[in-house]
């Protein structure tokens, strides 16, 4: 999910419906290296605890801001040590914890997918009129990396924003209670969320193809770690069922131009007239793919995307797709996170859901007789 990359053209617009940390620290190798010294000439390190306790200069911060994250022999010792020193910890960590560092940070799964674009250019565009500085961080669709980097940057950051989690709901949760955090498109209990009503957007994408004659739709889905893509199938098996459609689901499939190739080859040998990807890159590379296979779009398929990335209209067919409020949501994750000091807490975890709809272009079609 997008810079200056809501591809916001011509295209016909079919209603839009509405409803409505874990305590670690920076890593050691971007602390700077001090050697130690003599404890009686200058103020003590983290690195002279560590030294003395024998234990990594990491684990003595994690000892001493949350020592539930080591053993309580190793955090006891740390902080005898460090009270025999006489160590007080960081200017950067007495600072976030007293007056806030002014920094908020943005975790996205894929900075080159467009998707994110509009989002990071939201949340950065509110968090510089509210004077704050947005750090923007990738992870490259890996769990593990996410949750090393959530935990990192909730010593230096005010709040968080994690675009298209791939973490667990107990791992966000456990974020959630150190440092405000806002999730974009995806929903945890008891954690703040901002959205796009994808269920009724994906409703009126069918009842859209219905109304061209389709009568089966095959949805490509993405990862499967996705949220949001569990919330599109479950859109569109609903609507199945109240429409007397015939819907079936092809994947997981990577959410990039090459996971809808993959997707048109499994496609192919049980083609179907309709089909709703998962985002627009994916039915970009699945219309290129079955085109090159002697298949025409919307002749023999009809294509829709997600997302009204800019790319959604740089190829032919120009593809119809479901248009998520990208920068919106971006903006409106930071405005949620800076109030969450002051919001009731049961009003700010309320999830904030932004209207999507459909744009029609040249990839949907009636289906041929």
């Amino acid at each position: 999910m997008g810079t200056g990359s809501t591809g916001e053209d011509a295209g016909r617009d079919l209603g839009s419906p509405t409803a409505d940390r874990g305590g670690a620290t920076l890593p050691e190798d971007l602390l700077p290296v001090v050697a130690p010294r003599p404890i009686a000439d200058v103020e003590p390190t983290i690195y002279d605890v560590a030294r003395v306790a024998g234990v990594a200069a990491s684990t003595v911060s994690r000892a001493l801001s949350k020592p539930g994250r080591v053993s309580f022999k190793t955090a006891e010792r740390v902080r005898q040590v460090a009270e025999d020193l006489g160590y007080r910890s960081g200017r950067l960590e007495r600072v976030v914890s007293t007056r806030g560092s002014g920094m908020l940070a943005m975790i996205v799964a894929d900075i080159a997918n467009p998707v994110f674009f509009g989002m990071i250019r939201g949340a950065e565009r509110t968090a510089t009129e509210n004077g704050f500085t947005l750090l923007v961080v990738e992870t490259q669709e890996s769990e593990q990396t996410e949750q090393d980097a959530a935990t990192r940057l909730a010593t230096v950051a005010d709040g968080t924003i994690l675009g298209s989690s791939r973490l667990s709901d107990a791992a966000i949760r456990a974020l959630a209670k150190d440092k405000p955090l806002v999730l974009l498109n995806r929903t945890v209990g008891e954690v703040a969320s901002v959205m796009s009503d994808n269920v009724q957007a994906i409703k009126k994408a069918t009842e859209y193809l219905i109304g061209l004659g389709h009568t089966s739709i095959c949805y490509l889905a993405g990862p499967v770690a996705s949220w949001a893509d569990g919330m599109r199938w479950r859109g569109l098996r609903e609507a199945g069922l109240e429409l007397d459609l015939h819907v079936r689901r092809l994947g997981p499939f990577l959410p990039t131009i090459r996971g809808g190739a993959a997707a048109a080859e499994a496609w192919l040998p049980r083609p179907s007239t309709a089909v709703i990807a998962y985002n627009d890159l994916m039915a970009i590379g699945f219309m290129q793919a079955v085109t090159a296979a002697g298949r025409r779009v919307p002749a023999d398929v009809s294509v829709v995307g997600f997302d009204n990335i800019v790319d959604a209209v740089l190829v032919e067919p120009h593809l119809s797709t479901i248009a998520a409020p990208l920068v919106s949501i971006g903006s409106t994750a930071v405005a949620h996170l800076l109030r969450s000091h002051s919001a009731l807490p049961a009003a700010y975890r309320q999830p904030v859901m932004l209207p999507a709809k459909l744009i029609v272009r040249d990839s949907t079609g009636p289906r041929r007789p």
